[in-house]
């Protein structure tokens, strides 16, 4: 999400089950690392959220999305504890390019995992060759 968001020359970019989108959220939903420091630290330090959320929207991947223009394949678990669906709809919804996610209900960090790729690997060789 980075890379797409901060470079102009990308022919395309594939992010699966992305990490580390919308802090807020997630360190509300999940007890998964590194989301539950962020949970652990503002529980102690309760008036320093919106100082926190500020200085983590700088790598916040819904941010780099925003940026990106290249076509972006996305891929989400809904039963994800370590990048909960909801940061990755986040992203995705976001994202600036043209954009397809792939849902996997039933499936966790893993998503579509070895399964999901040969989507991936047709879309890449689209993008690559237009």
């Amino acid at each position: 999400m980075a890379v797409a968001g901060l470079r102009d020359d990308l022919r395309a970019a594939v992010a699966d089950v992305p990490f580390l989108c919308h802090f807020r959220r997630a360190s509300q939903i999940t007890d998964s690392g590194p989301y539950a420091e962020i949970a652990r630290r503002l529980s102690g330090h309760r008036f320093s959220v919106e100082t926190a959320m500020e200085t983590l929207s700088y790598v916040d991947g819904v941010n780099f999305a925003a940026r990106a223009t290249c076509p972006a394949w996305f891929s989400v678990g809904l039963m994800d504890k370590i990048c909960p669906s909801s940061t990755v709809f986040a992203a995705y919804h976001r994202y600036a390019g043209s954009a397809e996610i792939e849902v996997f209900p039933y499936n966790g960090h893993e998503g579509g995992a070895e399964y999901d790729l040969p989507r991936k690997i047709v879309a890449l060789g689209g993008a690559l060759r237009g």
